[in-house]
């Protein structure tokens, strides 16, 4: 090697020792945890695919990560439907009543098969068969309601005169049953079981913490449920002028009453009650552009409001968790119903499965960790050789570059 040749040889040398030690040395920092920077783009879902059959409380530790709160729920979960994730769940397969919780599901199966300006005008038959001790919307005999009417009814009173009416123009109470059922098949709701339309209290009518979530997470995909879902106050008709009334959301987290402060960012979706369920919720709420979706079974502490205060404690917990928390399970992303034009385009624009979505998440981290450490690198070659280059030109002619000839 000539004498001239040799320090910009050495200078290269040097940067790429100076380039190697760099990635060496930011690698470790970059993987902080087995998955990359935790706040980058989320935790990846949970390593084991049956976790959530398991019983009791089912949390992934994480550093960072606190647990969640203990309630005295029978059943609950709590879902970041940026990406499908349940970030901590308990026995959410397990059957229970769901109670008026189960109206999601009927909302689901009939809510796209009538224009909301449709009138229906009640009929002593519609009104047929209601169970002694329903919540009831107040609907009267031979008076028309506009179907936007009778779903005020359902999602903001609980009524179940609204949803034998609805039932009645899906061609009856058995064959809303049924469609109910294809409904949770459709969706992967393998724990429930229709017995009653309106979730009464029936032998044999089951659900769980895991499918509330499925018919939760469907229902906000589609625009007019996730408007009702939200709906604090309405009028009953709303075109009836003087005999119109006023009727208010039952979800006490959702208006506040009753002693219970209302949930920030609350967006619906719908409360239960019977003797046999106890009391039933299934809560969504929007902060930051992230969305959580709890759903809380029968609180056994026996105060008045456990059930929302629990799910309060539970949303609390989940908004500071879910940029850091490992699932411990996913949500299917919901079939598109091809009734609902809105549901299908919402489905299509989102990823195939939150398996896929997550995996992306993991691979676009590791390519822009990739990317910036190539430009760290890049950086150092350049600035080294540059280095050198000026040094080199400042020299006399002919100057040593202090290496052996060969």
């Amino acid at each position: 090697m000539s004498r001239a040749s040799w320090p910009p040889a050495r200078a290269l040398t040097a940067a790429a020792v100076c380039a190697a030690s760099l990635l060496a040395l930011c690698g470790p920092a970059v993987a902080d945890g087995p998955y990359g920077i935790d706040d980058l783009r989320g935790a990846p879902p949970a390593p084991t695919e049956n976790l959530l059959d398991e019983h009791g409380v089912q949390f992934l530790p994480r550093r960072g990560v606190a647990e969640p709160p203990r309630v005295s729920a029978l059943s609950w979960a709590v879902t970041d439907l940026r990406g499908h994730r349940i970030l901590a769940a308990k026995d959410a397969h397990r059957q229970l009543p769901p109670a008026s919780t189960l109206k999601t599901l009927f909302a689901l199966t009939v809510l796209p098969k009538f224009s909301q300006g449709a009138v229906r005008t009640v009929s002593s038959s519609d009104l047929a068969g209601i169970e002694a001790g329903s919540a009831l919307a107040g609907l009267k005999e031979d008076m028309p309601y506009r179907v936007a009417d009778l779903w005020h009814g359902v999602f903001l009173s609980s009524g179940s005169d609204a949803v034998h009416a609805l039932a009645a123009m899906n061609g009856g109470w058995t064959k809303t049953i049924d469609d109910m059922q294809a409904t949770a098949d459709r969706l992967g709701a393998h724990d429930t079981t229709v017995e009653s339309a309106d979730g009464f209290d029936t032998p044999g009518q089951f659900s769980s913490a895991y499918d509330l979530s499925l018919f939760g997470q469907a229902g906000l995909t589609n625009r007019d449920f996730a408007r009702f879902a939200a709906t604090k106050t309405a009028h009953l008709p709303e075109d009836a002028g003087e005999d119109a009334y006023g009727i208010q959301n039952t979800n006490r987290l959702l208006v506040g009453s009753h002693g219970v402060t209302p949930y920030d960012g609350l967006i619906g979706v719908k409360n239960g009650y019977t003797t046999h369920a106890g009391n039933t919720l299934v809560a969504a709420a929007r902060r930051g552009g992230r969305t959580l979706l709890v759903t809380v079974m029968n609180p056994q502490s026996g105060a008045e409001n456990a059930v929302y205060e629990e799910a309060r404690a539970l949303l609390d917990w989940g908004f500071a968790a879910a940029p850091r928390a490992a699932a411990v399970g996913v949500l299917p992303t919901p079939a598109p119903d091809r009734r609902d034009p809105g549901t299908e385009r919402a489905a299509h624009q989102a990823p195939r499965t939150a398996l896929h979505q997550a995996s992306t998440a993991r691979s676009a981290g590791h390519q822009d960790d990739v990317i910036l450490l190539s430009f760290s690198a890049a950086g150092v070659v350049a600035l080294t050789v540059l280095g050198t280059a000026l040094w080199w030109r400042r020299q006399p002619s002919g100057a040593d570059g202090g290496g052996p000839e060969n």
